[in-house]
């Protein structure tokens, strides 16, 4: 389904929210401790390197980037490319003969601390943490406010919604009606209970992140509010 472009003028021109809720949120929690083991171990292995390559999400080429690199450059042959990969995984190769030359591929880590909650939902549905952890919902409403702001509105087209909306709810009872994502809830009645079925929320979440994360909804730059000159919200001390 494509917007028509009266559609399209009515969507860009709604009144979005203009902020996303983030007091309460406890963002350190968030990220795995056990990524300080991935830190020294290349903090270690630095020692051997004259050049680093730092590879961006192009989704958060800002919010995804890791100080560690900019404070500790390295000196010897070998060149470092950052990577997802298991973080017990550091892996040399031999790339060039003359001049001698190794590529070192370390694991993905993430900073060791993040400068703000909106900075950490961001890296959040990039999937550098588990969903869980965050919370599926608070994602989706997350991903929806990012991309009504943003007017990129590739989601009302992929489910075939009839306009784009701001209240995440809406939009995932949509989903979840479109995909047969329901499930029988039992309510008590006067007359004893009753099975009904309603929108499987957490399931429709879930396919709308992944939707994301395959790139279904188009080009979504998540930073471009940091570009822009605006700081992330909540800023942490």
């Amino acid at each position: 389904m494509r917007l028509t472009p009266r559609a399209l003028c009515s969507a860009a021109q709604a009144a979005w929210r203009e902020n996303f809720p983030l007091c309460g949120r406890d963002v350190a929690r968030w990220f795995p401790g056990h990524m300080a083991k991935g830190l020294k171990k290349m903090q270690s292995s630095l020692k051997l390197v004259d050049c680093i390559i730092e590879v961006h999400d192009a989704r958060i080429p800002l919010s995804g980037r890791n100080p560690l690199f900019q404070e500790t450059l390295g000196l010897k042959p070998h060149l470092l490319v950052l990577n997802k990969m298991d973080l017990a995984d550091l892996t040399e190769q031999q790339v060039s003969e003359r001049p001698l030359m190794f590529l070192l591929d370390t694991p993905g880590v993430l900073a060791p601390r993040i400068e703000s909650v909106e900075t950490g939902l961001k890296l959040a549905l990039c999937g550098t943490v588990l969903d869980h952890l965050v919370g599926e919902e608070t994602m989706a409403d997350y991903l929806l406010y990012t991309l009504n702001k943003h007017q990129r509105f590739g989601y009302v087209q992929h489910y075939g919604l009839g306009s784009a909306c701001d209240n995440v709810e809406r939009v995932l009872k949509s989903v979840a009606v479109k995909l047969g994502k329901t499930q029988k809830v039992k309510v008590l009645t006067g007359t004893g209970n009753v099975n009904i079925i309603q929108p499987n929320y957490p399931a429709a979440a879930r396919d709308f992140l992944q939707t994301f994360r395959r790139g279904l909804l188009g080009s979504v730059m998540l930073d471009l509010d940091v570009l822009r000159g605006h700081p992330p919200a909540e800023t942490l001390p």
